[in-house]
């Protein structure tokens, strides 16, 4: 945290530096070309002071963390593991991909037991209960391996919308990665919204192709990348910017409603 003086609140230019958006006489120039905006507004004066626990700050659009407590971590959840850092069944959980972590951290959301890749766990708690509440659903890419050959008129019908016994639902964006006629099997990349409890599974099984394998490669901004089954790495800078904006945003919709202590489902 930047060092407070009298009332708690501090230069801007100081505190843009402490957070990492770049050296001081940078973010001065920042603040001189009208690109740093505060609590809404455009702030151009390099005297300006704010208070770093409540001042909401932007640059060029995205959001500044000034909390220096804060963790966000992206981890490849390898399967056979439970989303949860507690399991009373005793099942693989997320406690042993956590032990490097000096804070306390909890997964946003979840995956299945038998679904992979990106979790992100944090212990910033009003940013995981925002991300994960359903009624603000976070765009997520997933690739999966169905049993079948799916076909484009399949791909046609998810991205129209086909109806489930929770409702209607479609993909945002679809493609065939791979044909494996020999192997009876398909290789699919889709992109929704939606945070309803397996929904990826139940959508192929709806069009006549189980899963047998699935992988979420993306969350909001967040890419798995090259980052191998059970390893893991905190996000960039640009990367936590891009997360904070989001979340910012997801928090100003009037439709959003309550969030605390509310998960995601499962893909």
């Amino acid at each position: 945290m930047p060092a407070r003086q009298d009332d708690g609140r501090v230069r801007l230019q100081k505190a843009l530096a402490n957070a990492g958006v770049a050296s001081r006489r940078v973010c001065e120039q920042y603040i001189t070309e009208g690109r740093v905006e505060v609590n809404g507004k455009i702030v151009r004066e390099l005297g300006s002071r704010i208070d770093p626990t409540c001042d909401r700050v932007y640059v060029d659009g995205t959001a500044v963390q000034f909390d220096q407590s804060m963790r966000y971590v992206i981890l490849n959840k390898p399967t056979g593991v439970v989303s949860t850092m507690k399991d009373e069944h005793g099942r693989r959980d997320l406690r042993e991909f956590t032990r490097e972590w000096s804070e306390r951290l909890y997964n946003v959301g979840r995956l299945d037991y038998e679904t992979s890749g990106l979790l992100v766990l944090t212990n910033d708690g009003e940013l995981a209960n925002i991300l994960a509440h359903p009624s603000y659903g976070v765009e997520k890419t997933y690739i999966a391996k169905v049993k079948g050959r799916v076909t484009a008129q399949t791909l046609q019908k998810l991205l129209r919308g086909i109806e489930l016994e929770d409702g209607p639902i479609k993909i945002d964006s679809g493609k065939i990665l791979a044909d494996q006629p020999g192997h009876g099997a398909s290789l699919v990349e889709v992109t929704l919204h939606s945070g309803r409890n397996r929904i990826v599974r139940r959508m192929f099984d709806a069009v006549g192709h189980p899963v047998t394998e699935l992988v979420r490669r993306s969350f909001g901004p967040l890419h798995l990348g090259s980052l191998r089954a059970g390893q893991s790495r905190e996000v960039t800078q640009d990367e936590l910017g891009k997360l904070l904006t989001l979340a910012r945003r997801a928090a100003k919709r009037p439709d959003q409603g309550s969030v605390t202590g509310t998960q995601g489902g499962d893909a």
